[in-house]
């Protein structure tokens, strides 16, 4: 099992489908919304990942709990969604789950590590992240990191009924290596 991972301002847990299941099968829901610092939604949308499968013999998930060294309180998750262990690839996502922890670069030191872990322990070759146009904070957080746009994927992703297009941005095992090596 991976051990926590720490920043200067934050704590990365790693969840795997495993953790997700020992959670769902042995807690309460108000432990499990506790633990993972979400809403009812949440909560749901993670019960349904445990009783309809997460994972298959070549596609899994893993993320971070990203936990506040303050507070100790969960507020936010770096995952690697739709992660190909047989093509070393995955689908980044992020998010903090209040405004009040925005633009203050809690992000920026999270993906950090959680880039770093993906090459280093999960053998990633390419990380590639979705992203709305309109998202430019998001924008300018994967091209920090050197993440290059690809291109545009067409109505491939549904909001309220409405499929909306994302831009493509991925970034590749060697263009981190070669970015780091600075």
């Amino acid at each position: 099992m991976t051990t926590n991972i720490f920043t200067s301002r934050l704590i990365l847990q790693p969840i795997t489908p495993a953790v997700i299941h020992d959670l769902y099968n042995t807690k309460s829901k108000e432990e499990i919304i506790s633990f993972f610092g979400f809403d009812e939604a949440g909560y749901n949308h993670f019960k349904n990942m445990h009783e309809q499968g997460m994972e298959t013999h070549r596609i899994s998930l893993f993320f971070f709990l990203l936990m506040d060294k303050e507070t100790m309180q969960p507020i936010g998750e770096c995952v690697f969604h739709t992660w190909n262990k047989t093509h070393c690839r995955t689908e980044l996502f992020y998010l903090l789950r209040d405004d009040k922890f925005k633009q203050k670069g809690l992000m920026t030191e999270a993906l950090k590590a959680t880039l770093e872990f993906g090459f280093t322990q999960l053998n990633l070759h390419r990380i590639e992240a979705l992203v709305a146009d309109w998202n430019i904070p998001s924008v300018k957080l994967l091209q920090r990191y050197g993440f290059t746009k690809e291109g545009i994927m067409r109505e491939d992703y549904c909001v309220n009924g409405k499929n909306e297009d994302s831009d493509c941005y991925s970034l590749l095992k060697w263009e981190w290596e070669k970015q780091n090596q600075n």
